[in-house]
């Protein structure tokens, strides 16, 4: 004669899949969450690096134009004198 599984251990071998299902499903959500936070902190941090860059920029363009006026203004008093 043939062994058959109880329906206790059944129902036991159901609840213990819907267990792995759902700890599958949270595993997936808090992966998916780490992912989001890595990638919000990434495009935060270039953010600011672009920012830091486009001041250095403008930083240097100030310099570049008020050199270009000293050595205008240097121009014409050499010129005019």
């Amino acid at each position: 004669m043939a062994f058959t599984p109880s329906k206790d251990h059944k129902r036991h071998a159901r609840e213990l899949k819907k267990i792995e299902k759902r700890r599958a499903r949270e595993e997936a959500r808090e992966e998916k969450l780490r992912a989001q936070q890595a990638a919000e902190e990434a495009a935060a941090k270039e953010a600011a690096e672009k920012a830091e860059q486009q001041e250095r920029a403008r930083e240097e363009a100030e310099f570049e134009a008020e050199l270009k006026a000293e050595e205008e203004a240097k121009r014409k008093a050499e010129g005019g004198a």
